[in-house]
């Protein structure tokens, strides 16, 4: 099935499936479906094209929609309480399995239960933040794919310096309430010292924070933003304030430099959910969470938005630019 009909029944599902058909009454209509609940971290128009890579893998391996599985999409805006409460509801719907999509999302979900198995499609660091013991062993009932945010750092450091030959000072955003976000940045601030870089650090806990953060910064001459659901949530508001503070930005997602951001250097978050529904299969058909080991990207990418440079005065070079996965135009 194409994905622009997959996005369309996702949605449908979203604004009238939960209230009119709820979980338990179509459990009744077939006793061979099973449950699963996506813990969705932002929004589901943000977040399309990893519920359809998901959905997709799914129904190649079998697991289709209304026919042997029921996913109950579930969506936290941004905002850290929700997901409590969202992982909270899953454990009384009684799901078989839960998807999550970062780390605050997995986190909510392992407070919640111990007991059902929970796959994350993506989360910056899973052992330094505590989701799993090992990467070999999970050992617990969660697993899935790492996107190994902090290894990658200093490679999105220096590709902004290069398209910013002259930057000292460099400013950093981080949703400082997010554990897997305070090892990127203390990564970040390494590696800008390393490179003799001068570092500020724009510390923000609400979406209310953003904008008095620009306001207090002063002079920098690039910010690094620390992605996170706070910031994908916000990613228009954070990508024009840096715009109109003349300040090129570095993100890890594509999706948070595609609105007006220059760059951003990271794994191919589609792919990452698309092997998400390798887990659930295996899971669904006998697997445990704890002997699966957790995965790392195959396949990374570098988007360059040339609106957004021509916006800043912005010259990208020619040997970067043959290298860019995708240029914005």
């Amino acid at each position: 099935m194409p994905f622009d009909q997959l996005h369309r029944r996702d949605f449908i599902t979203l604004l009238g499936g939960a209230a009119a058909y709820p979980l338990a009454a179509r459990a009744q209509h077939s006793a061979k479906l099973r449950a699963i609940g996506f813990l969705g971290s932002t929004t589901p128009s943000a977040e399309s094209q990893r519920t359809a890579a998901l959905v997709q893998r799914l129904r190649e391996l079998g697991w289709i929609e209304g026919r042997t599985i029921a996913i109950e999409y579930r969506w936290g805006e941004g905002r850290p309480e929700r997901f409590a409460e969202i992982a909270a509801e899953f454990v009384r719907l009684k799901v078989d399995i839960m998807i999550t999509g970062g780390t605050p999302t997995a986190l909510a979900a392992k407070r919640a239960t111990a007991v059902i198995p929970i796959v994350f499609a993506m989360t910056g660091d899973p052992v330094g933040t505590g989701l799993v013991a090992h990467l070999a062993r999970p050992g617990g009932n969660l697993t899935g794919l790492s996107t190994q945010t902090t290894d990658t750092v200093s490679k999105r450091i220096e590709l902004l310096r290069e398209v910013v030959p002259n930057l000292r000072r460099l400013a950093i955003l981080a949703n400082i309430d997010s554990p897997v976000v305070v090892l990127e940045m203390g990564e970040a601030q390494a590696a800008a010292n390393t490179l003799g870089l001068e570092v500020v650090t724009l510390e923000v806990g609400r979406a209310q924070d953003i904008e008095r953060t620009f306001e207090t910064l002063g002079r920098a001459d690039g910010l690094y933003v620390c992605a996170d659901p706070l910031v994908s949530a916000n990613r228009t508001r954070i990508n024009a304030l840096a715009l109109a503070a003349r300040l090129p930005t570095m993100h890890d997602l594509r999706e948070n430099a595609v609105p007006g951001g220059l760059m951003s250097y990271g794994p191919n978050i589609p792919d990452l959910f698309r092997r998400a529904g390798e887990y659930v299969d295996k899971i669904l058909r006998g697997a445990k969470p704890a002997e699966l080991p957790v995965e790392q990207p195959t396949k990374f990418e570098l988007v360059i938005n040339l609106n957004t440079a021509k916006a800043l005065g912005l010259e990208i070079p020619a040997t970067l630019l043959a290298r860019a996965d995708e240029v914005i135009e």
